[in-house]
């Protein structure tokens, strides 16, 4: 058995998206890996069940080995195989997010030997990670432009604390990733939105979620801004919980969003007005990918057979770690050039990884 590599789970962000994109491009470049001090800058390290979930949801796909999955556990070592096809599960008992096993699985998955049908359980709405409208409405575009793309399901949504959501994606193989340029904004031609409540929470709610994000986006963007209020259906929500998500598109096809849940420590207009302050952050400095979905397309940058060249705002602690461990285990070169603007261009030159797919 050849002998991991080593990864410190506590450098730079220091928290599970570490552990999630060294185990991707474990199984990617199928080299073995032992990764220690997991989340070793969190409050309390080791691994949480929808760390385990990952794992194991990894391992699946891949046939691989893997020591040291048990909850806390600060040290891991994993050495994957073949990404298979089929059916693979992922039911996380706590509201612990399937859009961050999504983000995990996603970049193996689009690489199997057939498709790929994920059935995750867990929360779909949950703070400290991507709602999961966001990973279909804004990551799902952004992903498509690299030549791959993901069919999704929603059943029903799980809040935290109870979790519950259960969601079904569908992944087509592909042979390869195509580079992307991304540095033209354009204009903006469509602003549009979704803002929801469930359970007992009034509607009044939704209203001023979405008032808050128009006020803040009606300074970008001068025409009709579309966002949904709506309540969820019991079928589909029965806990208490309110959220917004919203979208801009360019005549570049640039399409970037944000996103925030609801809170009873803070006024859902200000709510709102953070929420689109994320896209208004972007436009200043015509960034062509919003911060949250800046580190996300790093992972495809680097697995692209090619240049790619995204402009972006100044570079977050999560993209700043993906691109170190993406240098790290793959043999692909990033580069990172500051604009007069204050924008920056991530260009890399892919590992061009190809997938012998039927």
């Amino acid at each position: 058995m050849a002998k991991p590599m080593d990864i410190d789970g506590s450098m730079l962000e220091g928290g599970g998206q570490i552990l999630r994109m060294a185990l991707g491009f474990s199984v990617l470049c199928r080299k073995p890996v032992r990764i220690f001090n997991i989340r070793g800058g969190r409050k309390k390290p080791g691994l949480l069940a929808q760390h385990m979930k990952g794992i194991e949801l990894l391992r699946d796909l891949c046939s691989a080995e893997a020591k040291g999955l048990e909850i806390g556990s600060t040290e891991i070592e994993f050495h994957p195989g073949e990404i298979g096809r089929g059916k693979f599960t992922a039911h996380i008992e706590t509201a612990g997010s399937v859009s961050l096993l999504m983000q995990a699985v996603l970049p193996v998955a689009i690489f199997g030997s057939g498709a790929i049908t994920l059935d995750l359980k867990g929360g779909t709405n949950v703070e400290m990670a991507p709602q999961v409208d966001f990973m279909t409405e804004i990551f799902r575009p952004n992903m498509e432009k690299f030549g791959a793309t993901f069919d999704f399901d929603l059943f029903r949504r799980g809040y935290f604390p109870k979790g519950g959501g259960h969601c079904v994606v569908h992944v087509k193989s592909i042979r390869s990733l195509r580079p992307v340029t991304l540095v033209d904004f354009g204009v903006i031609n469509k602003c549009y939105g979704w803002s929801f409540v469930s359970g007992a929470v009034p509607i009044k709610v939704a209203k001023d979620l979405s008032g808050g994000a128009k006020n803040m986006l009606k300074r970008i963007y001068r025409e009709d801004i579309d966002i949904e209020e709506y309540r969820e259906s019991v079928d589909m929500a029965t806990d208490n919980c309110s959220g917004i998500i919203l979208g801009i598109q360019t005549t570049t096809g640039v399409v970037m969003g944000g996103a925030a849940l609801g809170s009873r420590q803070k006024d859902a207009f200000r709510i709102g007005e953070d929420a689109a302050n994320v896209i208004k952050s972007a436009y200043k400095l015509r960034a062509c990918v919003d911060r949250h979905v800046q580190d996300m397309v790093v992972v495809l940058m680097a697995l692209a057979e090619g240049r790619s060249r995204i402009k972006t705002e100044p570079l977050t602690l999560h993209t700043q770690t993906a691109i170190h461990v993406a240098q790290m285990m793959t043999d692909a070169k990033f580069t990172v050039t500051e604009q007069e603007n204050g924008s920056f261009i991530i260009e890399c030159d892919g590992i061009g990884i190809q997938n012998q797919v039927e």
